[in-house]
């Protein structure tokens, strides 16, 4: 699938009509969306046949970028039951098959989960210190390939540090910096639209044997 064609059926996708600020929802827009899972197919081979998780899935829409690009198994996990039922609508619509799971992120039952591949959009921590931390210590858990994440580019070193010192990753590499175009989610924001500066990472994790536990 051609990255215009992918983008443009992302495009088509239902997103929040009523976000939850304490789980900070914000929708993966189209454009940053298509680029994250097309790099990770087209210059690491990490989705097409293989097992991809999407944390934090929201209306599903790394998880359908997912299966379009022909993922052999795709599962999307979210505390949020509506974002869950958006995300099968979303699927649905699209005549995809994947699997929904709801479950807060530090409770996720590791026994049994196969992954070769998480990709997220986690909570920047804005709400909730340390939330970005949690998904990506726990997506180094799960995925035996690789793990691709988007994290706010004013916190670089520390997500670099932080994921090579404490999470498990042998390797941490910023593939390119993306704008992400916010518009005015919450009543507290004070802008129309919002421009922020946004890493997509791709981190490696260790083999199971060599992690810290």
């Amino acid at each position: 699938m051609k990255l215009k064609q992918l983008e443009g059926l992302l495009g088509g996708l239902t997103q929040f009509s009523d976000p939850k600020v304490e789980l900070e929802q914000y929708a993966t827009g189209p454009h940053i969306a298509s680029r994250m899972l097309y790099t990770a197919e087209n210059s690491f081979d990490d989705i097409t046949g293989k097992v991809v998780a999407d944390f934090g899935c929201g209306c599903g829409t790394l998880a359908i970028a997912s299966a379009l690009l022909d993922a052999e198994h795709v599962t999307g996990i979210d505390i949020d039951l509506q974002s869950l039922e958006l995300a099968q609508e979303n699927a649905t619509d699209l005549e995809l098959d994947i699997d929904l799971i709801q479950c807060d992120i530090k409770n996720l039952n590791l026994k049994g989960l196969l992954v070769d591949t998480v990709v997220m959009n986690p909570p920047f921590g804005t709400k909730r210190k340390g939330a970005d931390m949690e998904f990506l210590s726990m997506g180094l858990k799960v995925a035996s390939q690789a793990v691709y994440s988007l994290h706010k580019t004013s916190t670089r070193e520390y997500i670099k540090k932080a994921a090579l010192r404490n999470c498990n990753a042998i390797s941490a590499e910023v593939l390119c910096e993306l704008r992400y175009d916010l518009p005015r989610t919450y009543r507290f924001h004070k802008q129309k639209e919002l421009d922020i500066a946004v890493d997509l990472w791709r981190f490696v994790p260790r083999a199971p044997d060599e992690r810290a536990s």
